[in-house]
Protein backbone atom coordinates (compact mmCIF):
# COMPACT_ATOMS: atom_id res chain seq x y z
CA UNK A 1 0.00 0.00 0.00
CA UNK A 2 2.39 2.17 0.97
CA UNK A 3 3.97 1.64 -2.74
CA UNK A 4 1.07 2.29 -4.34
CA UNK A 5 0.59 5.40 -2.43
CA UNK A 6 4.29 6.43 -3.18
CA UNK A 7 2.93 5.83 -7.44
CA UNK A 8 0.07 8.11 -6.65
CA UNK A 9 1.50 10.90 -5.16
CA UNK A 10 4.10 10.89 -7.65
CA UNK A 11 1.92 11.19 -10.81
CA UNK A 12 1.18 14.95 -11.43
CA UNK A 13 -1.40 17.28 -11.66
CA UNK A 14 -1.10 17.89 -15.13
CA UNK A 15 -0.92 14.02 -16.49
CA UNK A 16 -4.33 13.52 -14.55
CA UNK A 17 -6.21 16.19 -15.87
CA UNK A 18 -5.21 15.63 -19.52
CA UNK A 19 -6.24 11.39 -19.31
CA UNK A 20 -9.56 12.89 -17.58
CA UNK A 21 -9.96 15.00 -20.41
CA UNK A 22 -9.40 12.12 -23.31
CA UNK A 23 -12.01 10.28 -21.66
CA UNK A 24 -14.89 12.84 -21.72
CA UNK A 25 -14.36 13.93 -24.60
CA UNK A 26 -14.57 9.97 -25.81
CA UNK A 27 -17.75 9.93 -23.95
CA UNK A 28 -19.34 12.84 -25.88
CA UNK A 29 -17.96 11.71 -29.13
CA UNK A 30 -19.76 7.95 -28.78
CA UNK A 31 -22.87 9.41 -27.86
CA UNK A 32 -22.68 12.31 -31.19
CA UNK A 33 -22.14 9.53 -33.62
CA UNK A 34 -24.92 7.71 -32.51
CA UNK A 35 -27.58 10.28 -33.02
CA UNK A 36 -26.60 11.18 -36.07
CA UNK A 37 -26.84 7.40 -37.59
CA UNK A 38 -30.17 7.88 -35.66
CA UNK A 39 -30.82 10.95 -37.94
CA UNK A 40 -29.53 9.38 -41.56
CA UNK A 41 -31.60 6.40 -40.73
CA UNK A 42 -34.60 8.13 -40.79
CA UNK A 43 -34.40 10.39 -43.70
CA UNK A 44 -35.80 9.78 -47.11
CA UNK A 45 -33.01 8.83 -50.17
CA UNK A 46 -34.55 11.90 -51.97
CA UNK A 47 -34.97 14.32 -49.09
CA UNK A 48 -30.59 13.36 -48.39
CA UNK A 49 -30.12 14.20 -52.33
CA UNK A 50 -31.56 17.76 -51.75
CA UNK A 51 -30.17 18.07 -48.37
CA UNK A 52 -27.90 21.09 -48.55
CA UNK A 53 -25.53 20.20 -45.39
CA UNK A 54 -24.61 17.32 -47.02
CA UNK A 55 -20.69 18.42 -48.13
CA UNK A 56 -20.13 15.74 -50.67
CA UNK A 57 -22.91 15.88 -52.61
CA UNK A 58 -22.55 17.44 -56.32
CA UNK A 59 -25.06 18.95 -58.42
CA UNK A 60 -25.67 17.14 -61.83
CA UNK A 61 -23.54 18.40 -64.70
CA UNK A 62 -26.95 19.15 -67.01
CA UNK A 63 -28.55 21.12 -64.10
CA UNK A 64 -27.56 24.77 -63.81
CA UNK A 65 -26.96 26.48 -61.19
CA UNK A 66 -29.58 28.80 -59.42
CA UNK A 67 -27.21 32.12 -59.63
CA UNK A 68 -26.74 30.86 -63.57
CA UNK A 69 -30.29 30.42 -63.96
CA UNK A 70 -31.66 34.28 -62.49
CA UNK A 71 -28.09 35.62 -64.42
CA UNK A 72 -29.32 34.02 -67.93
CA UNK A 73 -33.10 35.01 -67.24
CA UNK A 74 -32.36 38.48 -66.42
CA UNK A 75 -29.75 38.93 -69.77
CA UNK A 76 -32.61 37.79 -71.78
CA UNK A 77 -34.93 40.16 -70.39
CA UNK A 78 -32.46 43.13 -70.78
CA UNK A 79 -32.29 42.18 -74.47
CA UNK A 80 -35.82 41.77 -74.93
CA UNK A 81 -36.30 45.14 -73.45
CA UNK A 82 -34.00 46.30 -75.81
CA UNK A 83 -35.98 45.23 -78.88
CA UNK A 84 -38.74 47.83 -78.13
CA UNK A 85 -39.14 48.64 -81.36
CA UNK A 86 -40.52 45.87 -84.36
CA UNK A 87 -38.02 46.88 -86.97
CA UNK A 88 -35.36 46.24 -84.33
CA UNK A 89 -33.88 42.63 -85.52
CA UNK A 90 -30.45 42.47 -84.14
CA UNK A 91 -27.88 44.00 -81.99
CA UNK A 92 -23.88 43.77 -83.27
CA UNK A 93 -21.59 43.38 -80.09
CA UNK A 94 -17.84 43.73 -79.79
CA UNK A 95 -17.48 47.41 -79.61
CA UNK A 96 -16.10 48.96 -76.34
CA UNK A 97 -17.00 52.56 -77.20
CA UNK A 98 -19.33 54.76 -78.75
CA UNK A 99 -19.10 53.90 -82.66
CA UNK A 100 -18.33 56.82 -85.04
CA UNK A 101 -19.17 55.57 -88.08
CA UNK A 102 -20.58 52.52 -90.62
CA UNK A 103 -20.96 51.62 -94.39
CA UNK A 104 -22.57 48.87 -95.80
CA UNK A 105 -20.67 46.95 -98.62
CA UNK A 106 -22.90 47.01 -101.97
CA UNK A 107 -23.99 43.53 -101.51
CA UNK A 108 -25.25 44.37 -98.16
CA UNK A 109 -23.26 41.45 -97.07
CA UNK A 110 -20.68 43.44 -95.11
CA UNK A 111 -21.06 46.07 -92.51
CA UNK A 112 -18.03 48.23 -91.95
CA UNK A 113 -17.76 50.44 -88.70
CA UNK A 114 -15.18 52.49 -86.89
CA UNK A 115 -15.26 53.36 -83.07
CA UNK A 116 -13.26 55.37 -81.02
CA UNK A 117 -11.87 52.45 -79.28
CA UNK A 118 -9.73 52.74 -82.47
CA UNK A 119 -10.77 49.61 -84.53
CA UNK A 120 -12.07 48.83 -87.71
CA UNK A 121 -14.38 45.99 -87.51
CA UNK A 122 -15.98 44.33 -90.11
CA UNK A 123 -19.11 41.91 -89.62
CA UNK A 124 -19.84 39.07 -92.00
CA UNK A 125 -24.05 39.46 -92.39
CA UNK A 126 -25.54 36.73 -94.28
CA UNK A 127 -28.97 36.57 -91.87
CA UNK A 128 -29.42 39.45 -89.64
CA UNK A 129 -31.60 37.65 -87.17
CA UNK A 130 -28.33 35.14 -86.60
CA UNK A 131 -26.77 34.93 -82.96
CA UNK A 132 -23.04 35.68 -84.24
CA UNK A 133 -21.23 36.95 -86.62
CA UNK A 134 -17.70 36.57 -88.20
CA UNK A 135 -15.77 39.47 -87.50
CA UNK A 136 -12.70 41.14 -88.51
CA UNK A 137 -10.96 43.63 -86.20
CA UNK A 138 -8.09 46.31 -87.74
CA UNK A 139 -6.10 48.43 -84.94
CA UNK A 140 -5.54 51.53 -86.37
CA UNK A 141 -2.20 53.19 -85.67
CA UNK A 142 -1.56 54.53 -82.19
CA UNK A 143 -3.28 57.75 -81.68
CA UNK A 144 -5.22 57.66 -84.88
CA UNK A 145 -8.98 58.19 -83.83
CA UNK A 146 -11.51 57.06 -86.38
CA UNK A 147 -13.98 59.43 -87.90
CA UNK A 148 -15.43 58.33 -91.34
CA UNK A 149 -15.18 55.01 -93.56
CA UNK A 150 -16.68 53.43 -96.69
CA UNK A 151 -15.74 50.08 -98.79
CA UNK A 152 -13.90 50.37 -101.36
CA UNK A 153 -13.72 48.27 -104.73
CA UNK A 154 -16.36 46.73 -104.20
CA UNK A 155 -16.11 44.39 -100.95
CA UNK A 156 -12.53 43.78 -100.76
CA UNK A 157 -11.24 47.17 -99.07
CA UNK A 158 -12.23 49.68 -96.56
CA UNK A 159 -11.08 53.65 -96.52
CA UNK A 160 -10.68 54.94 -92.90
CA UNK A 161 -10.36 58.37 -91.82
CA UNK A 162 -9.01 58.97 -89.10
CA UNK A 163 -7.80 62.22 -86.76
CA UNK A 164 -4.45 62.61 -85.04
CA UNK A 165 -2.82 65.15 -83.58
CA UNK A 166 -1.44 66.53 -86.67
CA UNK A 167 -4.67 66.04 -88.37
CA UNK A 168 -6.66 64.14 -90.33
CA UNK A 169 -5.49 60.57 -92.45
CA UNK A 170 -6.76 58.28 -94.71
CA UNK A 171 -5.93 54.39 -94.37
CA UNK A 172 -6.76 51.93 -97.06
CA UNK A 173 -7.00 47.96 -95.89
CA UNK A 174 -7.64 45.48 -98.67
CA UNK A 175 -8.45 42.13 -98.20
CA UNK A 176 -11.11 42.69 -95.85
CA UNK A 177 -14.29 41.28 -96.51
CA UNK A 178 -14.91 38.82 -93.49
CA UNK A 179 -14.99 34.81 -94.27
CA UNK A 180 -19.21 33.57 -94.77
CA UNK A 181 -20.65 32.45 -91.21
CA UNK A 182 -21.10 28.89 -93.22
CA UNK A 183 -17.32 28.69 -94.35
CA UNK A 184 -14.95 26.44 -92.94
CA UNK A 185 -14.43 26.48 -88.79
CA UNK A 186 -11.49 24.85 -88.48
CA UNK A 187 -9.31 27.62 -90.81
CA UNK A 188 -7.07 29.65 -88.66
CA UNK A 189 -7.09 32.62 -87.10
CA UNK A 190 -7.64 35.42 -89.93
CA UNK A 191 -4.31 37.97 -90.31
CA UNK A 192 -5.25 41.41 -89.97
CA UNK A 193 -5.40 43.13 -93.70
CA UNK A 194 -2.03 45.43 -94.18
CA UNK A 195 -2.28 49.24 -95.55
CA UNK A 196 -2.03 49.39 -98.85
CA UNK A 197 -1.74 53.08 -98.97
CA UNK A 198 -2.24 56.25 -96.83
CA UNK A 199 -2.45 59.94 -96.94
CA UNK A 200 -1.72 62.73 -93.88
CA UNK A 201 -3.25 66.03 -92.99
CA UNK A 202 -5.08 65.41 -95.97
CA UNK A 203 -7.48 68.01 -94.52
CA UNK A 204 -4.85 70.17 -92.84
CA UNK A 205 -5.61 69.89 -88.97
CA UNK A 206 -9.40 69.73 -89.49
CA UNK A 207 -11.25 66.27 -89.43
CA UNK A 208 -13.23 64.53 -91.91
CA UNK A 209 -16.94 64.58 -91.02
CA UNK A 210 -17.80 61.88 -93.70
CA UNK A 211 -16.27 59.46 -96.59
CA UNK A 212 -18.71 58.25 -99.22
CA UNK A 213 -17.65 56.05 -102.20
CA UNK A 214 -19.13 55.71 -105.77
CA UNK A 215 -18.47 53.71 -109.06
CA UNK A 216 -17.85 55.77 -111.80
CA UNK A 217 -20.18 54.50 -114.49
CA UNK A 218 -21.29 58.11 -115.97
CA UNK A 219 -20.06 58.77 -119.41
CA UNK A 220 -16.48 57.53 -119.91
CA UNK A 221 -15.86 56.19 -116.32
CA UNK A 222 -14.62 52.94 -116.02
CA UNK A 223 -16.60 51.71 -112.85
CA UNK A 224 -13.51 51.96 -110.56
CA UNK A 225 -14.12 53.32 -107.20
CA UNK A 226 -14.38 57.07 -106.49
CA UNK A 227 -14.25 58.43 -103.09
CA UNK A 228 -15.08 62.28 -101.48
CA UNK A 229 -13.75 63.18 -98.35
CA UNK A 230 -15.49 66.31 -96.83
CA UNK A 231 -13.61 68.02 -94.15
CA UNK A 232 -15.45 70.24 -91.17
CA UNK A 233 -13.82 73.44 -92.91
CA UNK A 234 -14.95 74.02 -96.18
CA UNK A 235 -13.10 72.30 -98.41
CA UNK A 236 -13.99 68.53 -99.71
CA UNK A 237 -11.26 66.17 -101.96
CA UNK A 238 -11.96 63.46 -104.49
CA UNK A 239 -9.59 60.46 -104.43
CA UNK A 240 -9.37 56.94 -106.58
CA UNK A 241 -10.10 54.29 -104.25
CA UNK A 242 -7.83 51.41 -105.39
CA UNK A 243 -4.82 53.78 -105.77
CA UNK A 244 -5.34 56.53 -103.40
CA UNK A 245 -4.31 59.12 -105.97
CA UNK A 246 -5.79 62.71 -105.52
CA UNK A 247 -8.17 63.60 -108.36
CA UNK A 248 -9.40 66.87 -107.32
CA UNK A 249 -10.72 69.64 -104.47
CA UNK A 250 -13.44 71.68 -104.00
CA UNK A 251 -14.29 74.35 -101.95
CA UNK A 252 -17.74 75.29 -100.85
CA UNK A 253 -16.72 79.12 -99.63
CA UNK A 254 -19.49 78.32 -97.28
CA UNK A 255 -17.80 79.22 -93.46
CA UNK A 256 -18.31 75.39 -92.52
CA UNK A 257 -19.35 72.31 -94.11
CA UNK A 258 -21.85 70.21 -92.64
CA UNK A 259 -21.96 66.59 -95.18
CA UNK A 260 -20.91 65.92 -98.94
CA UNK A 261 -22.35 62.91 -101.02
CA UNK A 262 -21.33 61.68 -104.14
CA UNK A 263 -24.11 60.23 -106.70
CA UNK A 264 -24.22 56.59 -107.13
CA UNK A 265 -22.95 56.64 -110.55
CA UNK A 266 -19.78 58.84 -109.58
CA UNK A 267 -21.16 62.19 -111.65
CA UNK A 268 -22.36 64.64 -109.11
CA UNK A 269 -20.62 65.65 -106.01
CA UNK A 270 -23.10 67.77 -103.25
CA UNK A 271 -21.93 69.38 -100.26
CA UNK A 272 -24.37 70.48 -96.99
CA UNK A 273 -22.62 73.52 -95.99
CA UNK A 274 -23.75 76.46 -93.67
CA UNK A 275 -25.73 78.50 -95.66
CA UNK A 276 -29.14 77.54 -97.27
CA UNK A 277 -27.53 77.18 -100.63
CA UNK A 278 -26.51 73.63 -101.93
CA UNK A 279 -23.83 73.30 -104.55
CA UNK A 280 -23.40 71.10 -106.95
CA UNK A 281 -19.67 69.82 -108.78
CA UNK A 282 -19.39 67.76 -111.62
CA UNK A 283 -16.68 65.06 -112.44
CA UNK A 284 -15.44 65.19 -115.63
CA UNK A 285 -13.80 61.73 -117.33
CA UNK A 286 -11.09 61.68 -120.47
CA UNK A 287 -11.51 59.72 -122.68
CA UNK A 288 -9.28 57.18 -121.40
CA UNK A 289 -11.88 57.23 -117.91
CA UNK A 290 -9.30 58.90 -115.91
CA UNK A 291 -10.32 62.04 -113.85
CA UNK A 292 -9.73 65.25 -115.87
CA UNK A 293 -11.38 68.00 -113.85
CA UNK A 294 -14.48 68.69 -111.10
CA UNK A 295 -16.00 71.73 -111.87
CA UNK A 296 -19.20 73.49 -110.55
CA UNK A 297 -22.33 72.90 -111.92
CA UNK A 298 -25.12 74.17 -110.51
CA UNK A 299 -26.49 75.69 -107.01
CA UNK A 300 -29.78 74.11 -105.49
CA UNK A 301 -31.31 77.66 -104.35
CA UNK A 302 -34.91 77.55 -101.91
CA UNK A 303 -34.29 76.57 -98.39
CA UNK A 304 -34.09 79.68 -96.08
CA UNK A 305 -31.93 78.06 -93.56
CA UNK A 306 -28.93 76.14 -93.53
CA UNK A 307 -29.25 72.49 -95.07
CA UNK A 308 -28.10 70.21 -92.28
CA UNK A 309 -28.01 66.36 -94.73
CA UNK A 310 -28.70 65.65 -98.45
CA UNK A 311 -28.40 62.65 -100.70
CA UNK A 312 -28.51 60.87 -103.68
CA UNK A 313 -31.41 59.56 -105.46
CA UNK A 314 -30.49 56.13 -106.61
CA UNK A 315 -30.93 57.38 -110.13
CA UNK A 316 -28.44 59.66 -109.25
CA UNK A 317 -30.44 62.35 -110.88
CA UNK A 318 -32.44 63.94 -107.98
CA UNK A 319 -31.14 65.16 -104.89
CA UNK A 320 -32.84 65.03 -101.54
CA UNK A 321 -31.93 68.27 -98.62
CA UNK A 322 -33.44 68.86 -95.71
CA UNK A 323 -33.21 72.18 -93.76
CA UNK A 324 -33.33 74.20 -90.54
CA UNK A 325 -36.15 75.91 -91.77
CA UNK A 326 -38.21 72.82 -91.15
CA UNK A 327 -38.38 71.44 -94.79
CA UNK A 328 -37.36 68.50 -97.33
CA UNK A 329 -36.89 69.39 -100.46
CA UNK A 330 -36.56 67.08 -103.56
CA UNK A 331 -34.41 68.49 -106.50
CA UNK A 332 -34.32 66.96 -110.49
CA UNK A 333 -30.89 68.11 -111.55
CA UNK A 334 -31.53 66.34 -114.38
CA UNK A 335 -31.00 69.86 -116.40
CA UNK A 336 -28.92 71.35 -119.16
CA UNK A 337 -26.85 73.25 -116.66
CA UNK A 338 -24.58 74.05 -119.33
CA UNK A 339 -27.21 75.75 -120.79
CA UNK A 340 -28.31 77.56 -118.02
CA UNK A 341 -31.21 75.79 -116.84
CA UNK A 342 -31.58 75.58 -113.47
CA UNK A 343 -32.52 72.68 -111.03
CA UNK A 344 -35.95 72.41 -110.20
CA UNK A 345 -37.98 71.60 -107.68
CA UNK A 346 -39.72 68.58 -107.55
CA UNK A 347 -41.54 68.51 -104.04
CA UNK A 348 -41.52 70.31 -100.41
CA UNK A 349 -42.45 68.42 -97.11
CA UNK A 350 -42.66 69.58 -93.93
CA UNK A 351 -40.19 67.67 -91.45
CA UNK A 352 -42.55 66.04 -88.95
CA UNK A 353 -40.52 65.19 -86.06
CA UNK A 354 -41.45 67.23 -83.73
CA UNK A 355 -40.28 68.26 -80.04
CA UNK A 356 -42.12 67.51 -76.63
CA UNK A 357 -42.46 71.68 -76.88
CA UNK A 358 -43.60 71.21 -80.42
CA UNK A 359 -39.89 72.64 -82.16
CA UNK A 360 -39.31 70.90 -85.49
CA UNK A 361 -36.56 68.46 -85.12
CA UNK A 362 -33.54 68.69 -87.02
CA UNK A 363 -32.57 65.47 -89.14
CA UNK A 364 -28.75 64.79 -88.66
CA UNK A 365 -28.23 62.24 -91.75
CA UNK A 366 -30.46 60.79 -94.65
CA UNK A 367 -30.11 57.67 -96.60
CA UNK A 368 -32.74 56.48 -99.40
CA UNK A 369 -34.05 53.00 -100.47
CA UNK A 370 -32.43 51.40 -103.08
CA UNK A 371 -35.96 51.58 -105.15
CA UNK A 372 -36.64 54.65 -104.28
CA UNK A 373 -39.44 54.99 -102.09
CA UNK A 374 -38.71 55.18 -98.66
CA UNK A 375 -35.86 57.53 -96.69
CA UNK A 376 -34.63 56.85 -93.40
CA UNK A 377 -33.71 59.81 -91.34
CA UNK A 378 -31.95 60.22 -87.90
CA UNK A 379 -32.52 62.72 -85.51
CA UNK A 380 -30.23 62.00 -82.47
CA UNK A 381 -31.66 59.08 -81.22
CA UNK A 382 -34.64 58.94 -83.02
CA UNK A 383 -34.76 57.43 -86.64
CA UNK A 384 -37.73 58.00 -88.85
CA UNK A 385 -38.86 56.98 -92.25
CA UNK A 386 -41.16 58.27 -94.60
CA UNK A 387 -42.11 58.34 -98.39
CA UNK A 388 -40.25 60.21 -100.52
CA UNK A 389 -43.78 61.13 -102.80
CA UNK A 390 -45.65 62.43 -99.88
CA UNK A 391 -43.56 63.10 -96.65
CA UNK A 392 -45.94 60.69 -94.68
CA UNK A 393 -44.59 58.87 -92.17
CA UNK A 394 -44.09 55.46 -92.46
CA UNK A 395 -42.72 54.80 -89.04
CA UNK A 396 -40.50 56.18 -86.60
CA UNK A 397 -38.11 54.59 -83.54
CA UNK A 398 -37.62 56.69 -80.62
CA UNK A 399 -34.62 56.50 -78.01
CA UNK A 400 -33.28 53.77 -80.66
CA UNK A 401 -29.99 53.99 -79.00
CA UNK A 402 -28.57 53.85 -75.61
CA UNK A 403 -26.59 56.88 -73.87
CA UNK A 404 -27.33 59.69 -77.11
Amino acid sequence: MATAAALVSSLSVPLLSALLGAAIALVFLAGYLRRKRAVIAHVPPSAAAAAPDQPNQSRPSNQPKKGHQRSHHHAADKDAAKKHHHLDVNTLRGHTDSVTALHFSADGCNLATVCADGAVRVFRIDDASSKSFKILRINLPAGAHPTAIAFSEGVSSVVVAAQALLGSSLYMYADVSAPPTGGNKQQGKLSPPEIKWEHRKIHGKESVLNLVAARATYGTGDASTILISCSEATDIKVWHGKSGKELGTVDTNQLKNNMADISPNGRFIAAAAFTADVKVWEIVYSKDSSVKEVNKAMQLKGHKSAVTCLCFAPNSEQIITASKDGTIRVWNINVRYHLDEDPKTLRVLAIPLHDSKGSVCLYDHMSISPDGKVLATTSGSTLQWLCVETGAILDTAEKAHEGM
